[in-house]
């Protein structure tokens, strides 16, 4: 349900404690009184039936008696009348609930199941149950059993405990951190993390967002709502469990590989999100973002009065990752000047331990005007010579002057080592982010660093595909169908690499023999190019072949060959009389001298569905533990960094006398598994282990495959059943023809289109330019195509025509859903020469019929009053027009999508 009657839970006009009481300790006082103290402005009734008058305030009987209906309902009853008082609510029209109570009980045919049926019957939102409640300072609202309300702020807290939320708000008064709201969910039946992500990032108030996170229940929808949000402001993600004991057995080293924090460390990549460690991660985190905006660049000039504070401070910018700044020649020597002649003549700029106000005042303004660093640490260590609270009123009326010149300054952190209540105040007042230890100020830097190339990174451009990359999906999907068909789990190794050939993955060659004879004549063409071979036993009922001595290698001779068949057979007969053999398999031994054992595959998440795993290979993998894993689809910019996040990577490079791997077609073959997993849901596990990588390309030496049928409920919806992210929606490609006959082939658009809507935009007129986006446009930034490439197929579409003849682009159209995916909001633009064709009339269908599969109930735009010819095609197609009352030359046009039984028979209507 998404954002849908949030707003009235975070700012409602009147409210009802459900379960209030005057007894002392109990829930229902502590809401009523927290509720008071905060000053809440609206209508506030106790409700309860034993009571006339709770501190002062008139009590009812029940929801019914109210003299208004409330917009909030707080529910502190025992758990046995908790569904009684959602049902009232419901039937009276209460938007949102909050449920306190605890024990309700989880699963189908709970308590707590029985709640969230009843209160989606009435579109009742529920936040809980087992929660502290909810905090909007800004509406002056403390529903919660919090010790102690918050200040008014721009942090959102989203937390699934309500322990850490409280601690929060503890720290929060002691830092006077102020908050938009914090949210405690609970059990979450019902509001979740996504919904709150996708209320606060379109919430103006709200700079930044912070999520406590224990689980998540819903990967596809947290993963488009975290994606969302984080293109619009910072998400920081605490998620505990990291170490999580009693992991399932897996059966591939892919599934062993593919841990559950893994899992979710690679979707919070994937995602955009900061994730940090700890609860001082977090603290550190709201209070670097509760003062500082993310700031381009990562250089980092450290100023202090001791030398050992600012060594452990280079350490731990080093320890993580970041970058320390250079001094320019300059600025060297116009610190010269101002320092006395021991000081350090580098960075960290060691202004010594006798440093007064003075001091610091002249060598901080020279480190912000120095244009080699992009950010400035002060560290101060109180000294008997000097006052720490002196220094840091310095320092603050520094940055006072610095930001009143009104153009972008640099960020200032500091960290008052024993810091001062005095010192604290002066950094408070210009909201200067300050820490209690150097080690907790670098982290904070660096968390608004990583923020900001996270967000660089997510509008990164891919390289394209090669085009001759067409998977033979029918293929394979006979072969799974096969093994499913015989209720068997794994493929054979023949089936596997079939299986690897549909989608153009380089394998040694598998060759099945019945008999020692057919063994030898299948090895002979391998043997005579001087190579060796392996034979290994087939048998759906024998998995691990090593165990029954049914895998020969490095046979040289075809008698060796046939020798070795004779020995596994008849070993495989003795020692699994039960199992049905096949034969034997045979195989050339793969040896590059210079080849790089490498491992990728499968792995299938309860949480995430498949995820793909990229590490070092072979037998020593699991110890070795060198991986690791993102969520697909990939595409080439994915997979590269995939690669580059492990040690591996490093050993892939140029290094004595062996020469570079060819990362591309690594990264090829993990884009390839991707799309495997994307078209083929049945598959569960793919092991490849090892796959050799070398200058001249790569190839998969082994391979195992585990299949499984698709319950038949995951066959209902949208997209894939088991993606986390969408993949690219290639059952909507089609031809079409035009009324000139000139043929069209319409995608929906990729990544690495970018530079095609570049030169599509170069060929359209200014006045087309201005009729489309309302204003001359004139930079096609990367950011602008960017934005129009790089979608969430999740919540929108785009779809481009291209002339099948010249391959040219010839328009688009383009529907975003809002949160709720009710309403698509489209916009289309056709170059300005092919106008007359039939095209705009074409996309506008394929549009509409997207949002129809969608389940979107209405599509809206905007159409400047002088663009006739759109305003004619909307009235063709059904679309209702009206004045934008805000903009009299705008027209809004509306679609009901429901009413339209059939859109590709829209040219009748």
């Amino acid at each position: 349900m998404s954002t849908y009657r949030l707003d009235k839970l975070f700012a409602p006009r009147a409210i009802a404690v459900v379960g209030a009481s005057p007894r002392p300790g109990s829930l229902g006082l502590t809401f009523l009184r927290n509720l008071m103290e905060g000053r809440f402005a609206g209508a506030l009734h106790p409700v309860n039936p034993h009571h006339r008058e709770i501190e002062g305030k008139t009590c009812y009987r029940s929801l019914r008696d109210l003299p208004e209906t409330p917009d909030l309902v707080v529910v502190a009853v025992p758990p046995r009348n908790v569904l009684d008082v959602i049902e009232e609510a419901g039937q009276a029209g209460v938007p949102a609930a909050i449920i306190a109570t605890a024990g309700l009980g989880y699963g189908p045919g709970s308590l707590s199941d029985q709640v969230r049926i009843a209160a989606r019957q009435y579109g009742l939102r529920v936040v809980g149950p087992n929660c502290i409640g909810v905090m909007a300072p800004r509406a002056r609202m403390n529903a919660s059993f919090a010790a102690r309300g918050v200040q008014p702020g721009d942090l959102a807290l989203v937390s699934q405990s309500g322990a850490v939320a409280a601690g929060l708000v503890e720290w929060a008064a002691q830092r006077q951190v102020g908050f938009s709201a914090i949210v405690s969910l609970g059990d979450k039946i019902d509001v979740d993390f996504s919904d709150c992500l996708d209320f606060f990032s379109a919430d103006s108030g709200t700079r930044a967002i912070l999520l406590y996170i224990e689980s998540i229940d819903n990967a596809q929808k947290f993963m488009s709502a975290a994606r969302a949000a984080a293109r619009t402001k910072p998400v920081v993600v605490i998620k505990s469990g990291r170490h999580a004991q009693g992991a399932k057995a897996a059966a591939t080293h892919t599934g062993a590989l593919a841990g559950s924090d893994a899992v979710y460390d690679a979707a919070f990549r994937r995602a955009g999100l900061l994730r940090v460690l700890d609860l001082d991660q977090l603290f550190a985190a709201a209070e670097t973002l509760s003062r500082q905006k993310p700031f381009p660049g990562n250089r980092l000039a450290i100023l202090t009065n001791g030398g050992g504070v600012g060594v452990l401070a280079v350490d731990r910018l080093i320890d993580l990752g970041g970058t320390l700044a250079t001094i320019s020649d300059a600025t060297i020597e116009r610190l010269n000047v101002v320092l006395p002649a021991t000081w350090s003549k580098a960075n960290p700029v060691d202004i010594v331990g006798d440093a007064d106000p003075a001091r610091y005042t002249a060598a901080l303004e020279a480190l912000l005007a120095d244009p080699d660093n992009d950010a400035v640490l002060i560290l101060n260590v109180p000294t008997a010579v000097t006052s720490a609270p002196q220094a840091a009123q310095a320092v603050a009326e520094v940055v006072r002057k610095d930001r009143a010149r009104g153009m972008r300054q640099k960020p200032v952190f500091a960290a008052w080592i024993g810091e001062d209540p005095e010192s604290a105040r002066a950094f408070e007042e210009v909201r200067i982010p300050h820490f209690s230890t150097e080690a907790d100020a670098v982290r904070g830097f660096l968390q608004l660093v990583r923020y900001r190339e996270a967000q660089s990174e997510l509008m990164e451009t891919p390289d394209s595909l090669p085009k001759d990359f067409a998977p033979d999906t029918a293929g394979a999907h006979r072969i799974i169908d096969g093994v499913l068909a015989q209720n068997r789990r794994w493929l054979d190794p023949l089936e596997v690499n079939a299986l690897l050939k549909a989608y153009d993955i380089p394998s040694a060659p598998v060759l099945l023999a019945r008999t020692p004879d057919e063994a030898a004549k299948a090895a002979q063409p391998f043997l005579a190019e001087g190579g060796t071979v392996a034979v290994k036993i087939l048998s759906p009922d024998i998995v691990h072949k090593s165990d029954i001595g049914g895998v020969k290698l490095d046979l040289t001779t075809e008698e060796a060959v046939r020798k070795a068949t004779i020995d596994i057979l008849e070993r495989a007969a003795r020692l699994k009389p039960q199992a049905s053999i096949t034969g034997v398999t045979v195989q050339p031994m793969i040896r590059r001298a210079k080849a790089r054992e490498l491992i990728m595959g499968i792995a299938d998440d309860p949480s995430f569905g498949p995820v793909v795993l990229f590490g070092r290979g072979g037998t020593a993998v699991e110890v070795i533990n060198d991986k690791a894993l993102a969520l697909p689809p990939l595409d080439l910019k994915l997979a590269d960094d995939l690669i580059h996040r492990t040690r591996v990577s490093r050993i892939l490079k140029a290094y004595r006398d062996v020469p570079a791997a060819d990362e591309r077609a690594i990264a090829l073959v993990l884009v390839k598994l991707a799309q495997l997993a994307a078209d083929l849901p049945e598959v569960r596990e793919l092991d490849i282990n090892p796959l050799l990588a070398d200058h001249t390309g790569v190839i998969a030496v082994d391979a195992r495959v585990a299949v499984a049928p698709l319950p038949a409920e995951a066959r209902k919806g949208r997209g894939h059943p088991r993606f986390a992210v969408r993949p690219y929606p290639k059952e909507w490609e089609r031809v079409i023809t035009l009324r000139s006959g000139r043929e069209a082939f319409v995608r929906p658009v990729r990544p690495e289109d970018e530079e095609e809507f570049r030169r599509f935009f170069q060929a359209i007129t200014p006045e087309d330019l201005r009729l489309r986006f309302f204003a001359p446009v004139r930079d096609f930034s990367h950011t602008f195509l960017a934005r129009l490439t790089q979608l969430d197929y999740a919540r929108a579409i785009a779809f481009v025509a291209f002339d099948r003849a010249t391959g040219e682009m010839m328009g688009a159209v383009r529907v975003h859903a809002d949160a709720n995916h009710e309403t698509g909001e489209y916009g289309i633009l056709l170059r300005s020469d092919l106008k007359g064709l039939g095209l705009g009339w074409e996309l506008m269908r394929l549009m509409i019929e997207w949002a129809k599969v969608e389940g979107l109930r209405e599509i809206e735009g905007q159409v400047l009053r002088e663009n006739t010819t759109m305003l004619d095609m909307c009235r063709s197609l059904g679309f209702s027009i009206r004045t934008d009352p805000d903009d009299l030359d705008v027209r809004i046009v509306t679609l009901p999508i429901a009413s339209i039984s059939e859109p590709r028979d829209l040219a009748s209507s």
